[in-house]
Order: structure tokens, then C-alpha cells, then sequence
């Protein structure tokens, strides 16, 4: 039997190998772009969510096979650009420069592919603060300090070129929300946040008399803070567009832009560093490895604690679904727990983090990790649930009736008879649920928590590489993983040792 498997599975594999190498290399031909003219029929990388990718889906479905390639950050077009991944990427004429200064290998085509205006956004229900941003954009402009500031950033090339007043803030605190991966206008030095945006912000600030206070998130995540009350104030070189209009207002520009197409140089190498040199500028400059030691600690704390959170919640529906299954009782109890299974089991677990940051705790000033604690736990115990009520169903019936039978109480058997029991048999399995628990932190990023993997996003949206960064991370990950894993079969060994 074994000898037909291999005999069949091995070819079929080989089989698949091949289809996936040809269509991989059918998919590698590359378009030359040397100006707009030539986008049709190329592959266009593009940040979700800008004006570039709004302009560029113009080309998008048309006869020439136009190809718009989306990512979460612009770095990671660059980074698929320099691999020839794609023909080209647009941007914006100043994040462009930055990341051309880079990479050796890439340049800026000559002209322009479109002019912008950038300007702040707040929610459309507070005209107010619209109101006293625009007359302190108005000031600064009249001041010359707006103009100052943009200078001193795009030709000193200063990282911070406002500095903060020593007056009293008693007007609250005004939250920023950005996407701190657009040099100069918003981006990490030294393990802080700045840019031109951020120092206008802070101008701003000062002039209202309030604490500035900067979050980083994902750029399609920064208007929905905005709108949602997580933000007061979006500033990430947004451009105006009517869709985003609708949703949010815009206060007066304060820069221009040009958006330009960024391609490969064929007549220069990209330049090569060293093993040492890139663990040095990824972890060692500017002390970059806070990042991941940071993101760590909230991976940690947050996978701890949504684990009890999962394992409590787990167990308490699992005793309600096998209650009714075998006595019939709690009906409108399993009901809700049925109910509460099939939505979260049904939909992703990003979905529900999101739904729980911006719609759940929309209104409430709760921190990002109490919010993805909630999210990992209440979806880690759909699962677990399951898991325990296998358990609790493998365990002989006759269990619970000497139980009852020795005067110990339902709710007595089950903590002191079936349950341990139970989590003995399914120990495996909710080791399994532990690691995958872990794992799914790493969407955490989303809702502008430093988790792990954000941490390492940006330390590559610093240094544009992605094998060190990403490298670690999979090594720590697969540390911790290891350690899980011998805990867990330690634990079931101990666990068994009266079944000798």
C-alpha cells in the first residue's frame, strides 16, 4: 500500500513542481518602462490606498494587459522593484528621491506623472478642530515657518526641524494618526516618529496649546481612525480626492507634490553588503533592534493572556454544548454558544480584529493590546471549545455517574473528575491551538500595535532589506514555537505518569 502511494504521489508531485516553475517563469517577463507612455502593458507597483494607486487604476483592465500590484507600504514596492518583480512603481516626487538614495540600482524617470496638494484630515463631525487647524496653517504660512520647516527637510535634510515650544498645554491632547513609512514627510530616526508632517503637526500643536501625540498604523488604516475617533488628526501626505472627501474634511493644503515613476537602472548594479554589514544596519544602527525587543514583549503579553482569556471562555462552552448534549438542558445557552462558534469560526480573525478596534471599543480609550487580547482570545476560544468538548465526550460516561454517585455535585464532577480528563486527552491539541494563537499576533500591526512582525516592517521600511529583518523574525518565532512545543509534551509526560 505504501509502495502505490509513493509510486502515485511522487510523480504527482514532480508534476505540480513543474506547473508552478513554468507558470512562474511565464509570469517573469518584464515591460521596459522609459516614460507614461510606456505603463500600458506593464506591471505597476503602487502603496493601497494613495493617489498613485488611484491614478494608476486608469491603466488597470485595459487591452493591454495592464497589471496594478497593491502593497501595505511603498518600501515593499521598492523592494519588488529592485527584485524585478515589477516594471515600475509610482510615488510621490520626495519619498521617491529618498528611496532612490537607497538603492543604487533604481532612478526616477524625468517629468511628472501627476501634481498634488496634501492636506490634514479630521472626522466630518468636528468642523472645530478643522476650523483651528486651518487658522494655525494660515499662521504659519503668513510666519514663513511652514516654509521653513519643508526646507530645512528636503534640503538640509534635518529629521526634525521644529522644536517644540516649552509653553503649557492645557487644551488635551491631539492624536495623529500616520503611516510613518513616507520619508521625508513621515518616517522612523533614532526609534522616534518625524517628518515634515510630524513637525507641522507639532507647529500646529503648539499653537492650539495642546500635547501631540503620533500613532503608526498601516496608510489605509489612517483615515478609518480619523472617522472612527481613534485619531483626531490625519496626517500621512494625504492628497485630496473626492472619495475620501466624503468621508472625512480636509483642511487647507499646506505642501504640493509631483507623483513620478520610479523604474530599474540597468546600467547600475544594486550595491552589495556585506553578511555583517546588514545585520549591523538592520539591529545595531541607531539601536533598530528595540523595534523587535518591543514587538516582542507585546507578542508575548498579548499571546499569554488571550491564551487564559481562550482557555476560560473555552472550557465554559464547551461544558454548556455537552451539557445539552447528553441531558438536553440549557437550550438557549447552547443556542448562543452555537451562534458565537459559527460567526467566529466563519470569518478571519483580522476581520474581527478590526471590527473589535474600530466598531467594539470605537467610542472607549482602551489600550491597543487590552483590544488585541480581546480579539485573539474570544477567536482563540471558538476553537479551543471544540477542542475540550472532544475531550470532555471521550471520557466514559460512566465517569460522571460514579461521580454523582459519591454525593459530588454536577458542576464537582466535572471540575474534579471529567475536566482533567479531559485536558489530559486534548493536551496536544490545545499545545496546537497555543502555537497557532502566536502565530495570528502578527496581524496586529493592523490596528498600529508593534507586534513582532511590525516591528521588523519597520525596521525594513528603514533599510529596504527584507531577508535580515524578516529572517530573525521567523527565527524568533520558531524559538519560541520550540519552546511551546517541548513545554507542552514535557507537561503531557508528567501528565501520564499515573497511567503507569
Amino acid at each position: 500500500m505504501k509502495k502505490k502511494i509513493l509510486q502515485i504521489g511522487i510523480p504527482l508531485l514532480v508534476i505540480i513542481l513543474v506547473i508552478i516553475v513554468i507558470l512562474t517563469r511565464g509570469g517573469q517577463k518584464r515591460h521596459t518602462v522609459n516614460s507614461p507612455r510606456d505603463l500600458p502593458g506593464s506591471t505597476i507597483g503602487v502603496q493601497l490606498g494613495t493617489t498613485g494607486d488611484l491614478k494608476a487604476s486608469a491603466f488597470e483592465n485595459d487591452k493591454a494587459g495592464t497589471r496594478i500590484e497593491r502593497y501595505t507600504k511603498t518600501a515593499d514596492a521598492i523592494q519588488a522593484l529592485g527584485e524585478g518583480k515589477i516594471d515600475c512603481v509610482i510615488d510621490d516626487e520626495e519619498p521617491a528621491k529618498a528611496f532612490v538614495a537607497e538603492n543604487s540600482n533604481l532612478k526616477i524617470l524625468p517629468g511628472e506623472f501627476s501634481t498634488e496638494e496634501y492636506a490634514f484630515c479630521v472626522a466630518r463631525n468636528n468642523v472645530k478642530l478643522a476650523t483651528q487647524i486651518n487658522e494655525a496653517l494660515r499662521r504659519l504660512q503668513n510666519s514663513g515657518a511652514l516654509d521653513t520647516i519643508i526646507d530645512r527637510h528636503l534640503h538640509d535634510h534635518l529629521s526634525v526641524a521644529w522644536q517644540k515650544k516649552a509653553i503649557g498645554r492645557r487644551n488635551g491632547t491631539l492624536v495623529v494618526a500616520t503611516n510613518a513609512t513616507f520619508p521625508p514627510y513621515e518616517y522612523y530616526d533614532n526609534g522616534r516618529i518625524c517628518g515634515i508632517d510630524i513637525d507641522v503637526m507639532q507647529a500646529i500643536a503648539d499653537d492650539l496649546g495642546m500635547k501631540l501625540d503620533v500613532e503608526d498604523m498601516d496608510f489605509e488604516a489612517v483615515i478609518t481612525s480619523v472617522q472612527t475617533g481613534k485619531a483626531d488628526v490625519g496626517a500621512s501626505a494625504l492628497t485630496v480626492t473626492k472619495d475620501r472627501a466624503r468621508n472625512v474634511l480636509f483642511t487647507i493644503p499646506y505642501t504640493r507634490c509631483r507623483q513620478v515613476i520610479i523604474v530599474r537602472d540597468g546600467n547600475l548594479a544594486a550595491h552589495k553588503q556585506s553578511l555583517s554589514d546588514k545585520f549591523k544596519a538592520n539591529f545595531i544602527t541607531e539601536h533598530r533592534y528595540i523595534y523587535l525587543l518591543q514587538g516582542l514583549g507585546n507578542t508575548l503579553v498579548i499571546t499569554f493572556f488571550a491564551m487564559i482569556l481562550s482557555l476560560v471562555l473555552g472550557s465554559l462552552i464547551a461544558i454548556v454544548r455537552t451539557s445539552h448534549d447528553r441531558n438536553g438542558g440549557l437550550g438557549i445557552l447552547n443556542a448562543l454558544c452555537r451562534l458565537y462558534l459559527t460567526v467566529i469560526r466563519g470569518t478571519p480573525t483580522m476581520v474581527q480584529l478590526l471590527i473589535i478596534y474600530y466598531v467594539v471599543f470605537a467610542s472607549a480609550n482602551v489600550s491597543k493590546v487590552f483590544v488585541a487580547i480581546i480579539a485573539f482570545g474570544l477567536n482563540s476560544a471558538a476553537y479551543l471549545a471544540e477542542v475540550v468538548r472532544s475531550g470532555i465526550m471521550s471520557v466514559d460516561r460512566g465517569q460522571m455517574e460514579a461521580g454523582r454517585s459519591l454525593g459530588l455535585s454536577y458542576t464537582q464532577t466535572m471540575r474534579y473528575i471529567l475536566l482533567p480528563q479531559a485536558f489530559k486527552n486534548v493536551l496536544p491539541a490545545m499545545g496546537n491551538e497555543l502555537i497557532t494563537l502566536l502565530k495570528e499576533t502578527s496581524i496586529s500591526g493592523y490596528i498600529g500595535l508593534v507586534d513582532l512582525t511590525k516591528g521588523s516592517d519597520i525596521i525594513r521600511s528603514i533599510t529596504y532589506d527584507a531577508l535580515m529583518p524578516l529572517g530573525v523574525v521567523a527565527l524568533i518565532y520558531l524559538v519560541i514555537v520550540m519552546a511551546l512545543s517541548a513545554g507542552v509534551n514535557r507537561l503531557e509526560k508528567n501528565m501520564r505518569k499515573n497511567e503507569r
